[in-house]
């Protein structure tokens, strides 16, 4: 009872502490309580993106035993804060200002209203989805949110209907280019490094490529990430930076790939032991970048209900550092009290994981975000963490039938006893695949997940129409 009741007990604690820093922050006006109640509804929503979207970075390095569970929830929530703090304010205003049409012809209270329920809306799709393990997109809960509060106040002409359908259409361009990405830098793993003869002196020669390669694409992702008030890189200045740490990674790889190499055997489970830094290094940097990112999906309402009770424009103004505050402990927190269940779901229910199918997804996550921002594409990135986990567990599962339709019968245990069970041994081979391909990709799993998906915006829409009726019986 007290390991459950204490997460709730901190986390109600935090809402308060977000109220009270709110009232003191913010100029007393007609409508303070409101933008209190705003602060709070912020509060909550940080702490559910924190609880589901952790899995995201951390959750394919606790499933490959890289990371203790308490070890991931820490590194998370120190990075994901840092995110937050240091460059959450580039990408609000997309949230608080592009979802709602601006000849939508909303009063000031009545934009408040749509905005604390779509986040209270959001925040409880997305709480009821980590309550059962289900990974789901923050960005379309808090866009769906907000496209049933407005249609609710004011019809659907409220809605910038192009954006939501853009949107939508990252839907299916997520998982997929994830699974692409993941897929073919597994299967070049393994044929440079896993299906050779000598796998040491492969991985000697392929894992500081492979590590530069990560270096240099976080770099560059970083940099297209930096606020526009800190830097605005041009094309040659991200390209040089890119080159620049691809070159450090290959340096800084290559004596260490050799010293730690000298004493494993020709294994490939020995191998993988060489992706386990990597693979922590990536998970820290994904972390950066969704707090840098996903934090907008708490902190974009916020930003449109402060403004809105002070009648000052949304547009081009920084968020401050209160709000700033609010996102960034609202997210640690909620990594830390309520991440694992998540966790556990993407990094070992889905497929089974090592080192080296984490890197893969963790290096195909950044790849696939460089590659969507690059074409104008929104992507979620619970889609693209979770997709690439797809991606690596069904190339997995694909090739193990090959190799078991392409070879003779094996001698096991299982179909020697065959004849004991008076089975004939073609149908244990049978029952053999069948139960070899269930483990390397549940379908159950995945199909519980994709329902989620797909259901995520309509559902926060229709929650927030409902929260947005309630509220103006009680608000006016």
């Amino acid at each position: 009872m007290p390991r459950t009741i204490l997460p709730l007990g901190i986390a109600l604690l935090f809402l308060l502490l977000t109220a009270c820093l709110a009232n003191v922050a913010l100029p007393a006006g007609p409508m303070q309580w409101l933008v209190i109640l705003g602060a709070v509804a912020a509060g909550y929503m940080a702490l559910n993106i924190g609880a589901n979207d952790v899995a995201n970075n951390v959750g394919p390095a606790v499933g490959a035993k890289a990371l203790t569970m308490a070890s991931a929830l820490a590194l998370a929530a120190v990075f994901d804060a840092a995110g937050a703090l240091l460059a959450g304010s580039d990408v609000v205003d997309t949230v608080a200002n592009n979802i709602i049409a601006y000849n939508a012809g909303l009063t000031p209270l009545t934009l408040i209203q749509v905005m604390i329920a779509a986040l209270v809306a959001a925040a409880l799709w997305i709480n009821a989805s980590t309550f059962v393990g289900a990974p789901v997109s923050t960005t379309h809960a808090i866009i769906g949110g907000i496209v049933g509060a407005a249609v609710a106040a004011a019809g659907f002409g409220a809605v910038n209907w192009p954006t939501v359908g853009v949107i939508a259409v990252s839907w299916m361009l997520s998982p997929l280019l994830g699974a692409i990405f993941a897929a073919a830098l597994h299967g070049t793993i393994r044929r440079t490094i896993t299906r050779r003869a000598n796998k040491i002196a492969a991985a000697r020669i392929w894992v500081p490529v492979l590590v530069a390669a990560m270096s240099g694409i976080f770099a560059i992702y970083l940099a297209t990430k930096a606020p526009p008030h800190w830097w605005q890189p041009n094309l040659p200045s991200i390209i040089a930076i890119g080159i620049a740490a691809a070159s450090i990674g290959w340096l800084v790889a290559m004596p260490w790939v050799r010293i730690r190499s000298l004493g494993l055997t020709n294994r490939k489970k020995q191998v993988a032991k060489l992706f386990r830094p990597p693979l922590i290094v990536a998970a820290a940097l994904l972390s950066f970048a969704h707090g840098a990112n996903d934090v907008a999906n708490a902190l974009g309402p916020l930003v449109a209900i402060v403004r809105a009770a002070h009648l000052l424009p949304t547009s081009g103004t920084l968020v401050t550092s209160w709000e700033l505050a609010i996102g960034a402990a609202g997210i640690a927190l909620g990594i830390a009290l309520f991440g694992p269940r998540v966790i556990h779901t993407v990094g070992e229910q889905i497929t089974k994981l090592n080192e080296i199918r984490a890197f893969c997804v963790a290096l195909s996550a950044a790849v696939t975000v460089l590659t969507a921002s690059a074409l104008g594409l929104p992507v979620s990135s619970t889609h693209v963490a979770v997709g690439a986990v797809f991606g690596v567990g069904f190339v997995r599962e694909f090739l193990a039938i090959r190799n078991m339709n392409g070879a003779a019968v094996p001698v096991r245990a299982s179909l020697v006893d065959a004849t004991m069970l008076n089975d004939r041994p073609e149908d244990a081979l049978a029952r053999e695949r069948r139960n070899e391909r269930r483990y390397l990709v549940r379908r159950l799993k995945v199909a519980q997940i994709g329902v989620a998906w797909l259901v995520t915006l309509p559902a926060a829409a229709a929650l927030a129409a409902l929260l947005y009726r309630v509220l103006i019986a009680f608000t006016g």
